[in-house]
């Protein structure tokens, strides 16, 4: 199955919000109006888009309308489609790679985020495109999420650098960087703790475990990814900037997006956040996360 059939499959709960609802209120043929306006933007709405994001939405497609660019109903949907692609320039989905030594990535995110699974998913992408990955188990609060991540390093040909419970977070990312640089590493996947975004003195370590990898590699980390459970829509933008305030925030990993009526939340982040979505969960095994392509999302999101 490729990749627009699988999120085609993983966005129809949310499709049939957004594209059934738009659908009904623009019937073939109908002019557009403020009625219909107002009509699309609740449609818009129902699929956790978010209020700031659907606004600038209506308010594209209003000043498309003043100016004669689209008169017609079937002309709304091309127009979303194009504002909302053009939200994602490419350079900024892709992740970014150290120029010399391991490339460090930080993963965070709160725990039933999905962000264990997705750091064992993202070290089966990067392993099958020929990088060279260990991943550092700094979820140290937590045994399960140890065990977890040991499991799936095994069962992927990772190498895991980790330490007993309990152990301090910023101490396995020290030992993780040592490890990365004599073992000439090319990738770095350092778990963090997966705290409440409420929780102030574990989102200050977050930042310490930044300072951490700062000092022993330089110009890490090459990425800070948060991971996003897609079916908490709009509380997903509240963690995001809660998370940002501690720590620079450089991607997102949506994941359960295949089990979310909440995909238009992808839309929301970008525009309210200003930072990409980079890759998505579409399933539960180690294939199933996608580097992700604004251009087949929303034809996925839009296709019947």
């Amino acid at each position: 199955m490729g990749l627009f059939d699988r999120l085609k499959q993983g966005l129809a709960k949310t499709r049939d919000k957004i594209a059934g609802g738009i659908r009904v209120v623009l019937p073939f043929g109908r002019k557009i109006d403020e009625a219909l306006l107002d009509e699309l933007e609740d449609s818009m709405l129902a699929a956790d888009i978010g209020p700031v994001t659907v606004t600038k939405l209506i308010d594209s497609t209003r000043a498309a309308w003043k100016r004669g660019k689209i008169k017609e109903s079937q002309e709304v949907i091309a127009h979303l489609k194009q504002v909302i692609v053009e939200m994602w320039p490419e350079a900024d989905r892709r992740l970014k790679y150290a120029a010399d030594g391991p490339t460090v990535v930080l993963v965070a995110g709160i725990n039933g985020s999905g962000k264990t699974t997705s750091i064992a998913k993202l070290a089966n992408h990067l392993t099958k495109q020929g990088k060279r990955v260990i991943v550092a188990a700094g979820d140290t609060y937590r045994a399960a999420a140890v065990q977890q991540l040991t499991v799936w390093a095994e069962r992927l040909g990772v190498q895991i650098v980790k330490h007993q419970q309990g152990a301090d977070p910023g101490a396995v990312a020290y030992d993780a960087c040592e490890a990365a640089v004599a073992r000439k590493a090319d990738v770095l996947l350092v778990d963090t703790a997966g705290r409440l975004h409420t929780q102030d003195n574990l989102m200050r370590e977050l930042g310490k475990i930044q300072k951490v990898v700062q000092k022993k590699i330089p110009g890490a980390p090459h990425e800070v990814l948060l991971v996003l459970d897609a079916t908490i829509g709009q509380n997903a933008v509240i963690q995001a900037q809660q998370f940002s305030e501690h720590v620079t925030v450089s991607g997102i990993v949506l994941a359960k997006l295949d089990g979310s009526a909440k995909g238009g939340i992808v839309i929301g982040i970008r525009d309210q956040l200003q930072v990409p979505v980079k890759f998505v969960g579409l399933g539960e095994t180690a294939d199933d996360l996608e580097p992700f392509d604004p251009q087949q999302f929303v034809e996925a999101l839009f296709t019947e």
